[in-house]
Formats: structure tokens, C-alpha cells, sequence
């Protein structure tokens, strides 16, 4: 938000950024870094309207953020920060798959895994440590947002908050994801489907992904006439038990499951068969997991494109690095294989 100082009819320094500039301007942020910069040619007439807004704005231009086209650092910074509840393995196949192109474009990859707010990366922006900013576990109120519109330098975000506008993010369409696990089971005659979940703390703060997935599969379960329960999972035995026995209590007639939590996947299969459970004769399984695991692992599963993730959000910033528009928006269509982990109903 854009504050204005009491009877001087400009805003307060450190308050106006790149994109308040470019709206008044009625032009694109990077048109304004072109006519700060002078990598390339803006017209006079444009060139003069946003002179013209800077001086009525107050906007100062950091040092750094001037010279950005010349003077580059040849470093993303890739925000990642180490929560409870998120997978590390996963997150670590994401950065590899960040990694690996960004070398090809001749940059490489400053990790921080810490909690990085605001502060910490105006830091990263203005002490000219990255080039541009690639951020992770983004949530749907996500208190980064703020920031991320006021860096002059580009950010992609892997995830969705609520409000993408003027930001540039990249991920699984993860509402269709959702979709298109109950539209398998229900095409296989399934009518009540339970969801062993994400970790408690990944629902507690709102993440988009898991927020995106979950309204995706409810509202599939109510257009296709299927009863869904869902019960968060911590990645333990004990935490397994509680959730299948919370989903048999909900839904007596239980014959599916969705479980979109990659943690426990490993002992999924270990738990039915102590049950005396029988995959998918007794129960049809359908999994949410990366494309490497989905490869190992005999389940049916909605994959998660996580190569192709990473590259993406690589690619968006090398865009915006060299001057082009990109789309807002990148959000990449799930696909659904079948391992023989799903099947048809019995009638019992």
C-alpha cells in the first residue's frame, strides 16, 4: 500500500516502488527499468511520462537496481525455507532441477533455507547478492508478497497466493489435480473416498498447494456425487493408524483412499497389509507424488512435474532478466498414471 505524506502531495520515501511507477505511468515495470537503465531505447514520449511520475511519486531508485543490467551478480536466490511439515526430499529434487538450469543460463544458486521475510530479502535484493529472487512454499496470504512487488528485480513464486496479480508465479494446476483423482475413482464406481492428508502445520498456514488440492478434490466429490473425508498426517506409524481409522469412522463404506502426502507413502503399504487389507481388491489407492517417485513406487498416481517446475520458474526469470514480458501465470496441466493400485469396486 502506497502511503502519501501530509501536505507535501508526494509519497514517503521508501514507500513507492518500480510497479507503482509503471501503473501511474500507465507502462511495464521493465519499461521503466529500460528508461532508468538505458539497456534499451524507450521512446522520448515515454521516457519523459515516466520521469515525469518518478518526480510526482518521490520514487528513488536504488544504486543497485540501476545498474542490474550491467553489473549482474550472475546469481538467483532460491528462498526454500525449511518448515515443519514439508518434505525435504522433495524440496531438494526442486533444487536440483533450479540448479541445473540455471547453470545452462550461466547462473548459479544462492539456497536459503531459513525463514526469509521481507527484511531479509530487501537484503538479498539491495546488497546486489542475486540477480533475481525464486521463492517456495508460498502461502495463500503469503506476508513475502509485499515485498516481492517492491524489489525492482524479478521473482517468480512456485505457488499461487490468493492475489497473483502483477506477480509472476509457476506450478502444478493443483485444483485440477484434485479434480482429476475423484473423477478416476468415481468413473471406477467409487462413492465414498477418504484423503490421508499433509502435515497439520501445512494446512495451519494456509499453503497453497495443499489449500488449492484439497478444494479441487471437495469440489469434485460434490459435482460427481462422492462422499470425501480428509485427515491430515503427520509422517509416522502411529499418525498413519489415526488417520485411516478416522476415515473408516467417518465413512463406513470406505473402498478408496487419496494420499497426498509423499512422507508416508512408504509405510502405507505395510500398514494396509497388517490390516489384512488388499490393494486394490479391498481398497484402491491413488497417490499424489513427483514423477522420480511415481516411477519407483507401483501406486496409481496424479504426478507432480517437479523438473519441470524448477526449469520453468529458471526460464520465467531469465525472461524477465533480458527485457521480456511473461505471463503472469504459469500453471502446469496434472497427469494421472495408472499402476494397478486403483480398480473397480466390489460389491460386498
Amino acid at each position: 500500500m502506497v502511503t502519501t505524506a501530509r501536505g507535501s502531495g508526494r509519497h514517503r520515501h521508501g514507500h513507492v516502488t518500480i510497479n507503482d511507477v509503471a501503473r501511474a505511468a500507465g507502462v511495464a515495470p521493465s519499461t521503466v527499468s529500460y528508461a532508468l537503465s538505458g539497456k534499451r531505447s524507450v521512446s522520448e514520449e515515454v521516457r519523459r511520462r515516466i520521469q515525469e511520475t518518478i518526480a510526482e511519486l518521490g520514487y528513488e531508485p536504488h544504486a543497485g537496481a540501476r545498474a542490474l543490467a550491467s553489473r549482474r551478480s550472475q546469481i538467483i536466490g532460491l528462498v526454500m525455507p525449511l518448515r515443519r511439515g514439508v518434505h525435504v526430499p522433495i524440496l531438494m529434487e526442486f533444487a536440483a532441477a533450479i540448479v541445473t538450469e540455471a547453470r545452462s543460463h550461466d547462473h548459479d544458486v544462492l539456497l536459503l533455507t531459513g525463514e526469509v521475510d521481507g527484511d531479509g530479502l530487501r537484503r538479498v535484493a539491495n546488497g546486489s547478492l542475486a540477480d533475481a529472487v525464486i521463492l517456495m512454499d508460498v502461502e495463500e496470504d503469503d506476508p513475502r508478497i509485499p515485498t516481492v512487488r517492491g524489489l525492482g528485480r524479478p521473482a517468480v513464486l512456485i505457488g499461487l497466493p490468493d492475489e497473483p496479480d502483477d506477480l509472476v508465479c509457476t506450478d502444478l494446476d493443483w485444483e485440477a489435480a484434485g479434480r482429476i483423482g475423484v473423477e478416476h475413482l468415481a468413473a471406477l464406481g467409487h462413492r465414498q473416498v477418504g484423503l490421508v492428508g499433509q502435515p497439520p502445520q501445512v494446512y495451519e498456514r494456509h499453503t497453497g498447494f495443499a489449500e488449492r488440492f484439497l478444494r479441487g478434490l471437495l469440489g469434485a466429490g460434490a459435482a460427481l456425487d462422492v462422499e470425501v473425508a480428509t485427515q491430515p498426517c503427520e509422517a509416522s506409524f502411529g499418525d498413519l493408524r489415526r488417520a485411516l481409522d478416522g476415515l473408516r469412522s467417518a465413512l463406513p463404506d470406505l473402498t478408496a483412499v487419496v494420499v497426498h502426502n509423499e512422507a508416508v507413502l512408504p509405510l502405507l503399504r505395510e500398514e494396509l497389509t497388517s490390516r489384512g487389507i488388499s490393494v486394490p481388491e479391498d481398497l484402491s489407492v491413488l497417490s499424489v507424488e513427483p514423477d522420480s517417485m511415481a516411477r519407483q513406487v507401483p501406486l496409481s498416481a496424479v504426478t507432480i512435474p517437479v523438473d519441470e517446475i524448477g526449469r520453468t520458474a529458471v526460464r520465467l526469470v531469465m525472461h524477465q532478466l533480458e527485457g521480456h514480458e511473461v505471463e503472469a501465470a504459469t500453471s502446469l496441466p496434472p497427469r494421472l498414471v495408472e499402476h494397478g493400485s486403483t480398480g473397480a469396486v466390489r460389491h460386498r
